[in-house]
């Protein structure tokens, strides 16, 4: 043995969406949040960050039409809720690690998820916050590894199907929330309502933008374009490349690139206006 540490698997991610949503009493991956569907959303933040992205479906879900624009991956087992998808992905692509996310999170954005894969920790089972409100794992906003498959299996055949539960009772890593808000969720019309009128007064109301983008060295190639103009409800150049990278198939993460709006270098978080010009910036190739 070398001593030297064990590479990390490759990182897919998997957005829950085979709920029942029977509080909400609609589809909750339909609910629209500044101009977008939230399953539509949450696809774009982790097409950034993760070398594939699927949705997680039951199987009477495969033809619906917001689901079918994606890669699906089909539960195996009725009635495991949220385990049963983990499982169900870990099965398809045992050799990855999952970035699990819900899809009633509309207030999670790309820092959140950035820092969460920041402090992943490989040789644990996952790593997940812990609640800001209670100070237990966050089950649907974590990072599984393969190593976690035979002990979750394991637990849904001794008949435990809550994956918090399965994360207080293994080696995960836990780490602390930077935002109390990110992982709130919504279960009813009225904290639906409520979330809706939270983003709309955070200033970006859903308005569509003109924005012209520029493309240098590998994702000029990928882009086969040198910069093209886009009309997008993306908020923050962090939104944009989530929405571009789905377009392109970018190979690249948000955590190789700089980004420059206007001619100034700026951060993912920024808000974007009407006829900026955002340039996305490569690592620069050899010494």
């Amino acid at each position: 043995m070398s001593g030297e540490p064990t590479a990390a698997a490759p990182l897919y991610g998997l957005v829950l969406a085979g709920g029942r949503s029977r509080r909400m009493q609609r589809d909750k991956a339909t609910l629209e949040y500044q101009g977008r569907t939230q399953l539509e959303r949450t696809m774009v933040l982790l097409a950034g960050r993760t070398a594939r992205a699927f949705v997680s479906v039951r199987a009477e879900q495969c033809d619906d039409a917001l689901r079918a624009r994606h890669a699906l991956i089909v539960d195996a087992v009725e009635g495991l809720g949220p385990t049963g998808g983990i499982l169900a992905a870990q099965d398809c692509h045992p050799h990855a690690a999952w970035l699990v996310v819900a899809c009633d999170l509309p207030f999670l954005d790309g820092g959140t998820l950035d820092h969460l894969i920041a402090e992943r920790a490989p040789e644990r089972m996952a790593t997940a916050y812990r609640s800001a409100h209670d100070g237990l794992p966050e089950p649907l906003c974590a990072i599984y590894e393969p190593s976690s498959h035979t002990a979750l299996a394991s637990a849904v055949q001794a008949g435990e199907r809550c994956p918090r539960k399965f994360l207080r009772a293994v080696n995960a890593r836990l780490i602390a929330l930077p935002d109390a808000r990110a992982l709130d969720n919504v279960n009813t019309p009225e904290e639906f309502a409520a979330a809706h009128a939270a983003l709309a007064a955070s200033g970006s109301g859903g308005a569509r933008r003109r924005i012209t983008v520029q493309y240098y060295a590998l994702l000029r190639e990928q882009a086969g374009a040198s910069g093209e103009s886009v009309h997008t409800s993306a908020v923050t150049p962090d939104e944009l490349y989530g929405e571009l990278r789905a377009r392109h198939s970018f190979t690249l993460p948000t955590q190789l690139l700089r980004v420059a709006i206007n001619a100034e270098f700026a951060d993912w978080s920024q808000p974007l206006a009407d006829g900026d010009t955002v340039v996305f910036i490569p690592p620069v190739a050899g010494g």
